[in-house]
């Protein structure tokens, strides 16, 4: 789970469709926008960004408020980051099983079995 109670599985799965990742580029550079501005940029409908911004924020990644009659998203970095953190994390346990298992090759003598 990341700090803010998003599992990281809903991370990677909400960025695991490129609008979703696209929209979220879209966001990084507006800062904020609605879905109407961002269906703009997008070759998608606008009904379809109001979907895919809903899955990103089920999984934490925007945040959503009401300015008039508009309903503006932004990005929200804390699940990015804790999903970041633990995929290092799990590419450093995997670095480390695959250095023993390197060492443990070196370890055997060329051309016989060590187990003799």
């Amino acid at each position: 789970m990341t700090g803010d109670g998003v599992a990281e599985a809903d991370v990677l799965a909400a960025l695991a469709d490129p609008t979703r990742r696209d929209l979220l580029e879209a966001l990084a550079v507006h800062g904020t926008a609605s879905a109407t501005a961002l269906s703009a940029e997008l070759p998608v409908s606008r009904q379809a960004v109001v979907k895919h911004l809903a899955v990103l924020d089920r999984a934490g990644l925007v945040h959503s408020h009401r300015e008039g009659r508009e309903v503006r998203y932004s990005v929200r970095t804390a699940p990015l980051n804790a999903t970041a953190r633990w995929i290092d994390a799990l590419a450093q346990r995997w670095e480390r099983r695959l250095d023993a298992i390197k060492n443990l090759a070196e370890q055997e003598e060329p051309g016989g079995d060590r187990h003799r």
